[in-house]
Parts: C-alpha cells; sequence; structure tokens
C-alpha cells in the first residue's frame, strides 16, 4: 500500500452525502414542476416541499459533522462546505416559490410559471449527473456546468420578458405576486448556476 493509498481515506462518504443532497434537490425541484403545472391542493404540495427542503438541511448538517471530525477528506474541507452550502440555497429557493405560491392565494398558475419550472428541473437534473460523477472529478463535470450555465441565461431572458409582459396592463397587486415569483424562480436558476461555480473550481483544483 503506497502513501496515497494509507492517508487518503477509502470511504467516501463525503461524496455519497452530496450525492444525497443532489438527488434531494432533484426531488424538489420535480414536486415543484408537479405544483405549477397541477395547481390543486397548494399548500399540502407546499408542505410536501417543506419536508424535502427541512430533510436537506439534516443532510447538510451530517455533512458539517464529519468535516468537523475528519483531518482527511477526498477533496478540501472548504470546498466540501461551500458545494453543500450552495447546493442547499437551491431548495432554499424551490420552497421559498412553493411557500409564495401557497401564501398569495393564486387561482392558477401561469405559463411563464410552467416554463420556470422546466428550467429549473433542466438545470438541476444537470448538476445530479455532475454530482454523480464527483468520485472520478469527470471532465464530463465541466460540459454539465456549461448547460447549467446556458439554462440560466434563459431563465434571466424569460425573466425580463415576462415581467415587461405584466406591466403592459392588468391588476396591480396580481402584477406584483407574480414579478416577486418570477424572481424567486429565476433566482432558483443563479443560485444552481453558483453550484455549478464551485464544482468546475473543485476539478481545477484536484485534476
Amino acid at each position: 500500500m503506497g502513501l496515497k493509498e494509507i492517508f487518503i481515506p477509502q470511504d467516501k462518504i463525503f461524496f455519497e452525502l452530496l450525492e444525497d443532497e443532489s438527488q434531494n434537490v432533484l426531488q424538489g425541484a420535480v414536486a415543484l414542476k408537479d405544483l405549477v403545472n397541477d395547481f390543486s391542493d397548494v399548500p399540502v404540495k407546499r408542505d410536501h416541499i417543506k419536508e424535502i427542503e427541512h430533510k436537506g438541511d439534516e443532510v447538510v448538517h451530517e455533512i458539517y459533522l464529519r468535516l468537523n471530525r475528519s483531518f482527511i477528506t477526498p477533496i478540501d474541507h472548504e470546498d466540501i462546505a461551500k458545494l453543500a452550502s450552495s447546493y442547499d440555497d437551491v431548495i432554499d429557493f424551490i420552497y421559498a416559490t412553493a411557500n409564495k405560491l401557497a401564501l398569495y392565494g393564486l387561482s392558477e398558475s401561469t405559463v411563464v410559471m410552467k416554463q420556470f419550472a422546466d428550467i429549473i428541473l433542466a438545470s438541476v437534473i444537470e448538476l445530479d449527473k455532475a454530482f454523480a460523477t464527483m468520485r472520478k472529478l469527470s471532465k464530463d463535470i465541466d460540459v454539465r456546468c456549461m448547460e447549467v450555465d446556458r439554462l440560466e441565461n434563459a431563465a434571466d431572458v424569460l425573466l425580463n420578458e415576462s415581467v415587461a409582459d405584466l406591466f403592459k396592463g392588468g391588476d396591480l397587486l396580481q402584477i406584483v405576486k407574480l414579478k416577486e415569483i418570477y424572481e424567486n424562480m429565476e433566482g432558483t436558476t443563479d443560485r444552481c448556476e453558483d453550484v455549478g461555480y464551485v464544482l468546475r473550481d473543485i476539478v481545477m483544483k484536484n485534476t
């Protein structure tokens, strides 16, 4: 057994926990898409997403506990912590959107909400695929992150166009509600892009 095998832990628990976190965020993105596509029992669906968000908090807490106990990790302590925290922001934003949808008393979702939900889910799917190859620090991660960047740009365009359309007329209170929801959904894609940046930095530092 060489020095590398002695000092680098064989137990890749941090990768497993990060993969668990990624799968949890994916569940949240799927649940959000279901909510806006079938706008019924919104408070119940919001509560379900809250449960997913809470589970994500537990995974992140476990990651931090293990970081505090571990001297040697597969990648830098700081990178693991930053990655876990950044991805936790994604599920937080997903829940914030679901919460607004429940609190604002909207009678139906909009085409724009469905488009945003599609972009969010597509972004999270790309990140989940990237997380699945982290153990090998695959170059494929960069391809996934580039697609997340493209999706975030598409969300920017959608936000600009949808907000412009809102202010062409209609009930002012409804405009304010929808604008906040659209901005929150676009913010979710920003958080996905942040995760992509962290992943890229990790690959650059470790290959």
